[in-house]
């Protein structure tokens, strides 16, 4: 059961310390990007998540958008954001997380993902043992198949709940 608990939640990507993660040795970001930077809708990257990428570039942070989404859903979001992506992640696998880490040369204990599900960000990070930040998805609007992971979010938020593990909008660090 505790391999679905993220070790931080948060509300948003903008109520996470990114000066309390470099202080423990994060040097690399991950983000997830539907529902977390935007709503999948969205084309491009907003004022405020470019804001936020420039100031985490500025504190020395690596940062890449690590999604299941393909190559030409991310690319706007390379070029503006001037970040690397990583497309086609297949979470929760290991694989792209392993070999990120690897072409990076980053142990897990510097890396980090941000992400609004269980299912993939969440466990896809503690299968390679880096550090998982749940935040709340920022839109209900959501891709189909992702409802389905949602309906089955809420089934293993009622279970952790009951065992004292996770309590939906009781965040920490």
């Amino acid at each position: 059961m505790e391999f679905y608990v993220p070790d931080m939640y948060k509300k948003n990507i903008n109520d996470i310390d990114y000066k309390k993660l470099k202080q423990n040795g994060i040097k690399c970001l991950l983000f997830d990007l539907d529902n977390t930077l935007v709503p999948y809708s969205e084309k491009v990257p907003t004022k405020k998540v470019k804001d936020l990428f420039k100031k985490l570039k500025e504190q020395g942070f690596k940062v890449i958008i690590f999604s299941n989404s393909g190559k030409k859903r991310l690319t706007p979001f390379k070029e503006q954001l001037e970040v690397d992506c990583c497309p086609r992640a297949f979470k929760p696998s290991p694989k792209k997380f392993i070999s990120v880490m690897k072409e990076l040369n980053y142990e897990v204990s510097q890396v980090a993902i941000i992400g609004d599900q269980f299912f993939t960000d969440i466990v896809g990070g503690n299968k390679v043992g880096i550090m998982t930040i749940l935040i709340n998805p920022i839109s209900k609007k959501d891709m189909i198949f992702t409802y389905i992971a949602r309906a089955r979010e809420k089934n293993l938020i009622r279970k952790l709940s009951k065992a004292g593990l996770f309590y939906k909008g009781k965040y920490y660090d």
